[in-house]
């Protein structure tokens, strides 16, 4: 029994160090050797407990599922919704007081669950989709299958402001984190359009966004395109030069001819997308005639380039893969794309076309939307394009709990 006991320790030590250093460095990141080198053990022993540093990884993803469905589950026992999403909010920012306080660990990334071998990775995703239908089901009974596409709406948006929160929560001091909570969960509830607002957006072409930008080198262009979309479906280390080289059926020489290196690409792949949702901002509050306008009109034509572009924006879980000094350049463009619309909530408060909000905690809530939706592009291909627009839109335009969405006659 005390062997036993022991085994457990140290197999636990083993996985928070683990987990620690995938989150630094994502999963491909995190060796076997730099695990062992943290917990006092050669890498032979480490192997002991884990045969091969994809296991290891499997088994981190494993327990964090298994900590983050525990929480699922304790918010789906309230009785309505509105208190099951309010109840999974505090659950979430009691747990990073306690990381913060160093009394608990954080939850594992698990964007990187994606570059695992498939026997591997499919355990995990089956547990993560029984974990989703749950959330969904915080929102239900579902009325019609439109009410269960819009569920599944909220339930993917919640869930990735939930995981974007570690993001930006620190920048609050820890007894402000209760009036966070609050404040993100008045966000989910009444939305940001006051009443009467029309969803009603002109969409801002890839044409339009194009003419706007600096010329780009068509083949340093394919090499973005190219390299955006593997890294949205693989991640960091799946988009490797190999990869993208074969599907342009170009050579690695072409390839490093407008490169230096892989880190350099992924870097351009960022700066790019966030100068196009530069360009789409300054557009919208160029022709909007006032600060709903603008807002509505980015938010439908950055959602229209996730779900039906040919290039979409870069999904910021490459970002914990990169570099440090690669991945403070990509958090500063993010940092001045929220506050620019942050100042478009701000004017919009002052000029009564947009709800009170917190502007910090409402400008993260965006971004985290609008990156996150390309992850429901087959989701959204199910339905007319202009309808899954409007659908996923009203988790930001709504709030979490208002159905009249689903009255709107859509033209498709």
């Amino acid at each position: 029994m005390r062997s036993s006991a022991r085994f457990e320790r140290k197999r636990e030590a083993i996985l928070d160090a683990a987990a620690e250093l995938i989150n630094q460095h994502g999963a491909r990141g995190a060796t076997l050797q730099e695990v062992a080198n943290a917990v006092g053990l050669n890498t032979t022993s480490v192997t002991y407990y884990f045969r091969r540093k994809e296991q290891l990884a499997a088994a981190v993803f494993e327990r964090s599922l298994t900590r983050l469905h525990q929480m699922v589950d304790e918010a789906a026992r309230e009785a309505t919704p509105r208190e099951r999403v309010e109840r999974f909010i505090a659950l979430h920012v009691a747990l990073r007081k306690r990381v913060i306080r160093g009394t608990d660990k954080a939850l594992v990334n698990f964007s990187d669950m994606r570059t695992l071998d498939a026997e591997l990775r499919q355990p995990l995703q089956d547990q993560y989709r029984q974990l989703f239908g749950t959330v969904r089901a915080y929102f239900g009974p579902f009325e019609n299958e439109a009410h269960r596409n819009l569920c599944t709406a909220r339930a993917h948006m919640m869930l990735e402001v939930i995981f974007w929160l570690p993001a930006w929560l620190a920048r609050y001091a820890i007894n402000d984190f209760n009036r966070v909570s609050r404040r993100l969960f008045t966000i989910f509830d009444e939305g940001l359009a006051v009443a009467g607002a029309k969803w009603q957006p002109r969409f801002i072409t890839p044409a339009e966004i194009s003419e706007t930008m600096p010329p780009q080198d068509p083949a340093a262009e394919n090499f973005l395109r190219v390299a955006t979309r593997l890294i949205n479906e693989s991640g960091y280390r799946g988009a490797s030069v190999v990869r993208i080289v074969e599907e342009l059926n170009v050579t690695k020489g072409s390839f490093y001819h407008h490169l230096d290196a892989k880190d350099d690409l992924v870097l351009e792949c960022f700066r790019q997308s966030y100068k196009r949702v530069a360009v789409v901002q300054w557009l919208a509050h160029r022709d909007g005639k006032d600060e709903w306008e603008r807002l509505s009109w980015a938010i439908a034509s950055l959602l229209d380039i996730q779900f039906n572009g040919e290039w979409p924006l870069t999904r910021t879980t490459a970002l914990q893969a990169l570099p440090a000094d690669v991945r403070a350049d990509v958090v500063s463009r993010s940092d001045r794309t929220a506050f620019r619309f942050m100042g478009t909530l701000v004017d919009g408060v002052r000029e009564g076309t947009i709800n009170p909000v917190d502007p910090m905690i409402a400008s993260q809530l965006i971004l985290s939307t609008l990156n996150s939706a390309y992850d429901l592009k087959g989701w959204a291909a199910k339905l007319p394009p202009r309808q899954a627009i409007a659908l996923y839109a009203s988790t930001l335009i709504d709030g979490l709990f208002d159905n009249r969405v689903l009255d709107t006659a859509w033209d498709g």
